[in-house]
């Protein structure tokens, strides 16, 4: 979408982002994709909050650049990991999450994706992540438009945040 074309779109009551994607745009996961959990997942400090009441925080998160992350981890298997074998700590063999699945939650950064979000002039801008153009298989191969369904994507946290910016990474 070019810069002509944004548009505010209101998420949450007082709550608007500037949506920079075209808004016939489609999303939905699809089985066996599981390439945003082969990366390290961002955890902003209410993530951390959230996850310690389901999770061991020493075993299952990392520090780097001075930021907390889900560990990935080296998996036993050949599908659902990148190329270096690790994945999310929390990716199942099935490729299933089980942050999701059992404990019915998902940090903030797994939300937004395929999004990308960052701050400019005060507005949270968002748009489609260049790596998901990429790599996401879920990208234009249902009916749900992602401009419909922002508040299933845009956690109200993310207005909260100094740095939301989410092209961080492990």
């Amino acid at each position: 979408m070019s810069a002509d074309a944004t548009r505010r779109v209101e998420v949450y009551p007082g709550r608007e982002a500037v949506v920079e994607f075209d808004p016939e745009l489609t999303f939905e996961c699809v089985d066996d994709c599981t390439w945003c959990c082969q990366h390290g997942v961002l955890l902003y400090d209410q993530d951390l909050l959230e996850l310690a009441q389901r999770a061991n925080l020493v075993e299952t998160t990392t520090e780097f650049r001075g930021e907390k992350f889900v560990t990935r981890e080296e998996k036993d298997r050949d599908e659902h990991v990148a190329e270096d074998g690790c994945a999310c700590a929390f990716l199942r063999e099935d490729g299933l999450c089980s942050l999701h699945l059992e404990e019915d939650w998902k940090p903030t950064r797994c939300s937004v994706f395929p999004l990308g979000v960052w701050l400019e002039d005060g507005d949270l801008h968002v748009d489609i992540r260049d790596s998901a153009h990429e790599h996401c298989e879920g990208l234009n191969v249902s009916d749900r438009t992602v401009i419909d369904n922002l508040e299933a994507f845009l956690p109200e946290l993310l207005w909260e945040l100094e740095n939301p910016d989410s092209d961080r990474e492990l």
